[in-house]
């Protein structure tokens, strides 16, 4: 198979996860609803495949109010409730719970940084990190930057943002990307 049509072998497996291979992964992203909408998704898949999450994303679009965090920040008891019934999505409380308090938190940075986006990519000075892996094991699970983002996260009371999740969610916002050298994504 030439380089044109090869992805990343993760990506080989179902239409959404291609689809999200090829438009979002890995893509510099600057939109905070976006990178709320991320920051969700990641801790919703924390033990659990990515694919999963996927396929129940247009669920937790209307689950969670477009993931605009002003509204989610503001959920009440029985919204809360209603989340813990709904079968489109991942019912588990603390992620629930979770989704609510990083809400807060995600205002609270917005209003320190002007953006979550400017906070999240002062990590890299603004620049995107591109690494070069020649096969998907070589992809670590975390790294120093993921480390120092977790502990600032953490610093500022978010929940489900372990170093893991937060590389993964570095890799879906785009200011890490970890397309594989053959990958037709790849910008060499």
């Amino acid at each position: 198979m030439s380089r044109e049509n090869r992805i990343c072998d993760w990506a080989e497996g179902s239409k959404v996860e291609r689809e999200y291979h090829d438009n979002e992964w890995g893509i510099p992203n600057h939109d905070d609803r976006y990178l709320f909408e991320m920051l969700i998704l990641e801790g919703a898949q924390a033990g659990l495949s990515w694919s999963i999450i996927l396929n129940k994303r247009n669920e937790y679009k209307k689950a969670f109010d477009n993931f605009e965090p002003s509204i989610v920040a503001k959920y009440s008891m029985k919204k809360r409730e209603e989340l813990l019934n709904n079968k489109g999505i991942v019912r588990n409380k603390r992620k629930i719970e979770s989704a609510i308090n990083n809400a807060i938190r995600f205002l609270e940075v917005q209003e320190e940084f002007g953006t979550f986006d400017k906070y999240i990519w002062s990590f890299t000075n603004g620049k995107q990190v591109i690494n070069r892996w020649a096969k998907i094991e070589d992809v670590p699970s975390s790294s120093d930057l993921s480390r120092r983002i977790s502990a600032d996260l953490k610093m500022r009371g978010f929940t489900f943002v372990g170093e893991v999740i937060i590389y993964s969610y570095l890799q879906a916002i785009g200011v890490i990307d970890d397309h594989l050298v053959y990958c037709c994504r790849n910008k060499q």
